[in-house]
């Protein structure tokens, strides 16, 4: 008999038989179902299997937390029921059947960024390491960085803005390729189309500004001029250009001849796109990206910034829920591309923190549950990298007081991080090593954050345990 053999047995019927279930697969830790009728799953018997660490719905698929052994898990789950698996890209696409315009619009944007994640977080590290060696002054007596004094860091500075600046300055080139990728449209185009709007032959994005209105170059059409301006690090102006891409070639490959195709689907996709970027889509979206960021850094900045703090840190978690937490990341980085820099993500990953700790008290007052402390343990260590998932459908959810715990401890914790003025240079691993993606200036004042965000969930999670909110819980 297979190791997972009878837990998928349950599995299977308890998510309301093969015949409820419309596509299945799975990622690195968890079972993802798209189901004809969610209110089939009987989600109270489903966590009681023995390997299962918790469920939610999002993004319109049910996933079951089974952990590591997933793979192992799934392939002895296809085997009893029958079913074929599909990849998870297809899933999504049933998934979609489940949501209403908001989510497919949302989780749209999700797979926009998510492929981009790895090479930001490596950006924001990469920054944060330089500011470190280039802008913190450490040696004799406090007058002087590393750099000052070693020609070997001066090389490692100017060796890694090689890299800092691919990332964020050509950043629009990723977006396309992305939106090409997910629209499955030819990606080539997608990163062409990217090229265009950060080519040397444009006027730097962050030289418009001190660049007078007649200084600004041009292409002059004789009837008619289009200023020829970059737009590094702007991510709205590429999320538009590359769906109008999308969209361009294939309603033209609809029309268009399959014998001439390759060679007119290309140029009648590809040029107008670029004309309309930079006339029309470019402009528009730069004014757009300018008015979300300037609104978002006006309102944590203001007399209520602490408000916005308080808030934003208190409901961040339940937005992961949710899954509406992907839209930070088009607003960090437009923060990123006007100002040099976000304070948003420091909140985000001090809300990563916070529900670590909730998780690391749930450690200790189940001290004595070995079974529990497989999945607790794990869970607050991934947590405090970055990745909150384990901790909080695994632990934080199913008992809910220490969610609760981690919500308060990461309000308070953001209010005194918004409050102190810090700012990040860009997005970074979401958890503990997150602070070296803030700037140095900043790095103290966020150290007590990220304290506060540590010892206030662990003591609220240790007081919750021990009032009727974990009794009513237990029952």
């Amino acid at each position: 008999m297979s190791k997972f053999f009878n837990d998928a047995q349950q599995l299977l019927e308890y998510v309301g038989g093969k015949e409820n279930i419309a596509a299945v697969s799975h990622c690195a830790t968890r079972m993802r179902f798209v189901l004809k009728d969610n209110k089939k799953a009987d989600v109270k018997k489903i966590e009681s299997i023995k390997s299962v660490k918790g469920t939610f719905t999002q993004a319109g698929q049910f996933q079951v937390i089974i952990g590591n052994e997933v793979s192992v898990f799934y392939n002895d789950f296809i085997e009893i029921s029958g079913i074929d698996g599909v990849s998870k890209e297809a899933a999504k696409v049933a998934a979609k059947s489940n949501m209403n315009f908001i989510q497919r619009l949302l989780a749209n944007l999700a797979e926009i960024f998510t492929p981009l994640i790895p090479a930001l977080v490596v950006g924001g590290l990469i920054l944060g390491f330089r500011n470190i060696i280039g802008d913190i002054k450490l040696f004799e007596g406090g007058t002087k960085t590393l750099t000052q004094i070693s020609q070997f860091w001066t090389g490692v500075h100017s060796f890694l803005w090689l890299i800092g600046e691919a990332i964020f300055f050509f950043l629009p080139v990723g977006i396309t390729w992305s939106i090409s990728k997910k629209m499955g449209t030819t990606q080539i185009l997608g990163i062409i189309l990217g090229i265009t709007l950060v080519s040397p032959q444009l006027l730097n994005a962050y030289a418009v500004a001190s660049t007078p209105v007649d200084k600004i170059p041009v292409w002059d059409f004789g009837f008619a001029k289009v200023q020829m301006i970059g737009y590094q690090a702007q991510v709205i102006p590429a999320i538009l250009a590359g769906f109008l891409l999308s969209i361009l070639e294939k309603n033209v490959r609809k029309i268009v001849p399959e014998y001439i195709s390759m060679i007119v689907v290309p140029f009648l996709s590809l040029v107008p796109t670029v004309l309309i970027a930079h006339i029309v889509l470019g402009p528009l979206g730069w004014a757009i990206g300018k008015g979300i960021s300037s609104i978002v850094y006006s309102s944590l900045t203001s007399s209520f910034g602490w408000l916005f703090a308080a808030l934003f840190g208190f409901t961040y978690a339940p937005l992961v829920i949710t899954g509406l937490h992907h839209m930070t990341n088009a607003i960090d980085l437009q923060l990123m591309g006007q100002l040099g820099g976000t304070n948003l993500w420091p909140m985000i990953a001090l809300s990563n923190i916070a529900q670590g700790s909730a998780v690391l008290a749930m450690i200790f007052i189940n001290r004595h549950d070995d079974e529990e402390k497989q999945v607790s343990i794990p869970a607050a260590i991934s947590c405090y990298l970055g990745v909150t998932e384990p901790a909080m459908f695994g632990i934080n959810l199913k008992y809910i007081y220490p969610f609760l715990a981690a919500m308060i401890g990461s309000s308070i914790a953001s209010v005194i991080s918004v409050g102190s003025g810090v700012m990040a240079n860009s997005i970074g691993v979401g958890g503990l090593p997150g602070i070296l993606s803030i700037k140095p200036q900043h790095m103290f004042v966020f150290a007590i954050a990220m304290l506060v965000a540590i010892v206030i969930p662990f003591v609220l999670t240790n007081i919750f345990s021990k009032t009727k909110l974990a009794k009513k819980k237990d029952m």
